[in-house]
This record gives structure tokens, C-alpha cells and sequence, in this order.
């Protein structure tokens, strides 16, 4: 009897062991958790270790409104129409002044067209623009600020149009404009030239001696090809620089040559050995009167006895 009442002790003991509640503090609660008031300071809180959770706050960023200071409203949109091969421009915090428009032109990589599109003024180009062709539109005039500020252009084409007028330092103020045509237009004059002129197309205008400087083209140290054909030039063109390699005189009114036209008198060893084509045909010269005009020349001018213009 002694050994059992020990025995039935143990068992009694386990059982109630083994059927014990859970301890409170092991129980996981988690309360003030409320969506519509999400965004306040929300606590999270465990009962064997409370704890604080904020919510991060988003920064406010600002993007600054553009108004016309004068009239309070919104700047309007321009319409500007890109080179189909150009980079998008990075966002800017205002509109720019300096956008480039080709309006009625196409415009490429460096080269604007803008052929045929009645236009009676140069439109505004990309900066970038290297060649320029507005040729038999309506332009009537070329000014300074059509040009200014255009460090890239190489070529500039206006043929056919009706330009009347060119002011004086259109052209002059671009640094490495080679090859200008202003052929078929109604020009009297031609405007101070760019320093690294290769050639000048003014055929089929109204030009006239007194309306070339006499120094034009004596500074033009790479100027190759001269194209002055139809016009109304009764003299050669003074001071030709020796790059010269292809003049174009025919159907003008010259009348007669000297013999410092082309040569020096002075200087009995001065060639011009580029000089190779020289177009005097149609002008009221006899050619054959001024044989020591040529002596420094490697081939004889092109041209015959004047006989009388043919219309």
C-alpha cells in the first residue's frame, strides 16, 4: 500500500501538467490597427515587447508654374517643327528662346531646305545648320540677324529668288562660310564677302562695277571659283587674289582690259599658273588688242571679236 499512493502522486501530477492553460504572456495581440485613419502615427504593440512604427512621410516636390508676368496668363505653346534626326532636347524649368523653327522647310542633320516654299524671308535655322538651300522662293532681302551668330555654315544657296537688297555684313560675320549663291536674283551690289570664301555664284543679276568694292575679293586668300556671268560689269573685277582658278565674265559689258588686269607689269617672273579659265566670250572687247594682258597667263581667255550681243 505504501508503494502505490507514490505511484498514483506522479500521475496525477503529469496530468495536470500537461493540461495547464498557456501562459497569458504568450498570447500575440496586435490592436490600433485601423485603415481608414492609416496615415497617423500608428502603434504596433506586442505584450511581451511593445514597440512604435511610424509611417514615412512622402516629400512634397514643387514644379514651378510659367506665367506671362504682364498678362498673368499661361505662355502658349510655339510650334516648332525639329529635324527628324535631331536628340530630344532635357527638360528645361522654362520654355527656351533659343528653340530653332523651320517652318514650311525641310530640315535634316545639319542642312535645311527650304526650296520652292514661297518664303520671302530666311527663316530661322538650328544653330547647327551647315548648308542653307532657299533656293526659288520669294526672298526680297537678306539682313544681318538672318545670319548672325551661325559659326557652323558652309554653304548658302539662294538662287532664284528676288533679292534686291543684301546688308553689307550679312555674310561677312560667318567664319567659315565657303560656297555663296546668289545667282538669278536682282542684286546692283555685292556685300562685303567672308574670309574663307571658296566660291561666289552671282550669275544672271543686275550687278554693276560700282557695286563691287574695289578691295572685295582682294582679301579672300582661298577664294577658287568666281562666277560673275550676266550681269552689268563694264570692267574686270580689280585685286583678284592668285587662288583664283575659274573666272566667269561672259555676257557683261566690258569694254577693255590693261595690262595689270591679271598680271603685273612690274614683275616679269609673275605667273598665274592657277588662273586656268578665264570667260570673256559676249562682251564688247576685242580680245586680240591686248596681247600683253596674258603674258602671265597660262592659257589665253575664252572669247572672239566682239561682233555684237546675241539675244
Amino acid at each position: 500500500m505504501n508503494c502505490v499512493c507514490p505511484i498514483l502522486f506522479v500521475v496525477i501530477l503529469g496530468e495536470l501538467v500537461f493540461t495547464a492553460p498557456a501562459n497569458k504572456e504568450d498570447k500575440f495581440h496586435v490592436h490600433d490597427l485601423e485603415v481608414e485613419s492609416f496615415g497617423a502615427d500608428t502603434t504596433y504593440e506586442y505584450e511581451d515587447e511593445p514597440q512604435e512604427i511610424k509611417q514615412a512621410k512622402l516629400e512634397e516636390r514643387t514644379i514651378p508654374m510659367f506665367a506671362d508676368a504682364d498678362t498673368n496668363h499661361a505662355i502658349e505653346h510655339v510650334r516648332y517643327i525639329r529635324s527628324p534626326t535631331s536628340e530630344p532636347q532635357p527638360e528645361s524649368e522654362g520654355p527656351s528662346i533659343d528653340m530653332p523653327t523651320c517652318l514650311l522647310c525641310v530640315c535634316l542633320t545639319g542642312a535645311v531646305y527650304c526650296e520652292e516654299t514661297s518664303i520671302e524671308a530666311i527663316p530661322m535655322l538650328p544653330k547647327e545648320t551647315s548648308y542653307l538651300y532657299a533656293r526659288f522662293n520669294q526672298i526680297k532681302k537678306v539682313t544681318v540677324k538672318d545670319f548672325a551668330d551661325f559659326p557652323t555654315l558652309k554653304r548658302i544657296d539662294l538662287t532664284g529668288n528676288l533679292i534686291t537688297e543684301i546688308e553689307d555684313k550679312a555674310f561677312s560675320q560667318l567664319p567659315n562660310l565657303e560656297h555663296l549663291t546668289l545667282s538669278e536674283n536682282k542684286l546692283v551690289r555685292l556685300p562685303a564677302l567672308p574670309p574663307k570664301l571658296r566660291t561666289l555664284a552671282a550669275q544672271h543679276n543686275r550687278i554693276k562695277s560700282n557695286g563691287i568694292k574695289r578691295n572685295a575679293f582682294k582679301s579672300l586668300v582661298e577664294l577658287e571659283f568666281l562666277y560673275l556671268g550676266y550681269n552689268r560689269l563694264d570692267k574686270v573685277p580689280a585685286n583678284l587674289p592668285d587662288t583664283i582658278r575659274v573666272l566667269h565674265l561672259q555676257h557683261n559689258n566690258i569694254s577693255a582690259i590693261t595690262d595689270s588686269t591679271f598680271c603685273k607689269p612690274q614683275d616679269s617672273s609673275y605667273i598665274r599658273d592657277r588662273l586656268t579659265e578665264i570667260r570673256l566670250e559676249e562682251n564688247p572687247i576685242n580680245l586680240a588688242e591686248y596681247p600683253n594682258s596674258y603674258i602671265c597667263l597660262r592659257r589665253l581667255p575664252i572669247g572672239k571679236p566682239y561682233f555684237g550681243r546675241i539675244y
